[in-house]
């Protein structure tokens, strides 16, 4: 009862507010650290094995820091309430456990905001493209010094694709697994692999095991994603339908270079019927990533609507499942 009421409180608060900009965030405390050890350790020799050691330390230290505070500190405070829609005996409720699984919640949640970023991409181009360029800049990791209109707008929608997987499914996937302790490990895997999980030469060795784990854990979350996308198709909402979106996804969805980006990725491609991918640089460097889909046709604001729409009943649906799951724990 406690998670699925803190659950919901949390996501509301996420839906209200989005990421305060105002308040401390765990994101940023596990950026620092990440950013301390990385200028730490990645030099000299064995710098995959030092690489290793912090994310895995990283990753362990969160997830028993946060079991702990849960379990041994919050959780000593316990009453008994009657819930007005239950009709069995008074359930025993850990008010301060039910507080921060919602503040945990709300912090690992980040699907209003990324919405809110990428409706302002499309609203800055509408003023120019410098300005787009700007813009998009806050949200993906290539370099927009030199993209067209076209493309600041493929960045934005694919970065909305693949962050409803990292932003809002693989957090409520993960809480379903192992609570908010693990919705914050969560967080800290895909943080070091935003950081250091990079394919350039100064990453490639430190971040390996940063992008590995990554992976791992975005395995099942990246296609319960693409899943969750097609499921919230409202009939007449693409030119495809159930089973050739399905196709096109199992087609594209491991083409990308990601073993787990393509899926979202694929699945918004087909339901807006247009082209993702393509070579860009990061970091100075060029890197080529497979074309998504066939048909170049130009986006357009309602495009966005339309992927907006997609992401918001596929979160739905995603809080929904997670709800039944903590009910039925």
């Amino acid at each position: 009862m406690t998670r699925v009421l803190s659950l919901l409180l949390g996501w509301v608060l996420d839906l209200l507010v989005g990421d305060p900009q105002r308040l401390p965030h765990p994101v940023v405390w596990f950026g620092r650290l990440i950013s301390l050890g990385e200028h730490r350790l990645n030099k000299g020799t064995h710098r995959r094995l030092k690489g290793a050691l912090l994310a895995v330390g990283l990753i362990v230290g969160v997830f028993v820091a946060a079991w702990l505070l849960r379990h041994q500190v919050l959780g000593l405070w316990q009453v008994r309430v009657s819930l007005p829609f239950s009709t069995s005996s008074p359930v025993l409720i850990q008010p301060l456990v039910l507080l921060f699984d919602a503040v945990v919640v709300f912090y690992c949640l980040a699907g209003t905001t990324l919405i809110r970023e990428v409706k302002a991409v499309f609203a800055a181009l509408d003023r120019s493209l410098q300005a787009g360029r700007q813009q998009v800049g806050r949200i993906v990791g290539r370099d927009t010094s030199q993209l067209s209109a076209q493309e600041v707008r493929t960045a934005a929608l694919e970065t909305l694709a693949e962050n409803l997987s990292d932003g809002v499914i693989a957090p409520l996937f993960w809480l379903a697994l192992l609570g908010t302790p693990g919705m914050l490990a969560y967080k800290m895997v895909n943080t070091l692999d935003s950081m250091i999980g990079y394919r350039t030469e100064r990453y490639r060795e430190f971040g390996c095991w940063a992008a590995r784990i990554d992976d791992v854990a975005n395995y099942v979350p990246a296609r319960l994603s693409a899943l969750l996308m097609i499921l919230s198709i409202v009939p007449g909402g693409s030119r495809m339908g159930f089973a050739s979106l399905l196709r096109f996804v199992c087609h594209y969805g491991p083409r990308h270079a990601s073993p787990n980006s393509g899926y979202p990725e694929s699945a918004l491609a087909g339901i807006l019927d247009c082209r993702f991918g393509g070579a860009h640089y990061y970091f100075g460097e060029l890197i080529e990533k497979p074309y998504i889909g066939e048909h170049e046709r130009l986006l357009t604001t309602a495009d966005v609507r339309t992927a907006v729409s997609v992401n918001r009943r596929a979160e739905v649906l995603m809080v929904l499942l997670v709800a039944l799951c903590c009910w039925a724990a």
